[in-house]
């Protein structure tokens, strides 16, 4: 059973301590648009809302995750607790995931993310208000096939959502982490967890994780 937790605290609107590590993030373009690249959804367009901090993951990168894990996720149990525009949730939704659960602490993104769930009428997709971290602390231990980690660039989030993502995902699961900087071997081992495949687009580091046996 999953656990609701509304925070009143917003992860994404307020302005948090920079990471000494993080890199500045550039100004927002403005709304506009991604696409679900593969499965029953292929090619539906998902809004980008203008809102600070959001930052969906590029096409390019979500496919090349895909193609690590192995186009279908059937069965999989999936978390998103950063969602944002849903596009990674949605995405493992579209390729077979049996359970979906999607979380935002922004309340215009939270409906603008059930408004997609109505319209794609995925019922495999479970939408929650609540901040990440909260999110990922609330599963049960080694529970999940796959969560995906893509918080705020100029927050803190990454290594207490790590911490928590790593006691929840099973052992043979994954853990997708999109960050300013490379997380290594020696800073990832002390959370639990090991690099199983990396990429750098631009600004953003790629990461997909496992967890140390």
């Amino acid at each position: 059973m999953w656990v609701f937790l509304e925070s009143v605290h917003s992860m994404k609107t307020r302005t948090p301590t920079p990471h000494p590590l993080a890199t500045p993030t550039k100004p927002h373009k403005g709304a506009g648009e991604v696409r679900i690249i593969g499965g029953q959804w292929r090619r539906t367009k998902l809004p980008v809302a203008l809102k600070p901090g959001l930052r969906p993951t590029p096409d390019r990168v979500r496919e090349t995750l895909f193609n690590w894990l192995g186009q279908s996720l059937l069965g999989w149990r999936c978390v998103d607790p950063f969602a944002g525009t849903g596009a990674l949730g949605l995405e493992a939704a579209s390729r077979g995931a049996a359970h979906v659960q999607v979380c935002e602490i922004d309340t215009a993104l939270v409906t603008q993310l059930s408004a997609q769930v109505d319209r794609l009428k995925a019922t495999n997709v479970h939408v929650f208000r609540t901040d990440g971290v909260a999110c990922l602390k609330q599963l049960s231990p080694a529970s999940v096939d796959l969560i995906f980690i893509d918080p705020p660039f100029d927050g803190v989030l990454c290594e207490p959502a790590l911490q928590a993502a790593a006691k929840a995902v099973k052992a043979d699961g994954y853990v997708y982490l999109e960050s300013p900087i490379a997380w290594t071997e020696e800073l990832l081992a002390p959370l639990g967890l090991v690099l199983y495949r990396h990429l750098k687009a631009g600004a953003v580091h790629a990461h997909l994780l496992r967890r140390i046996a």
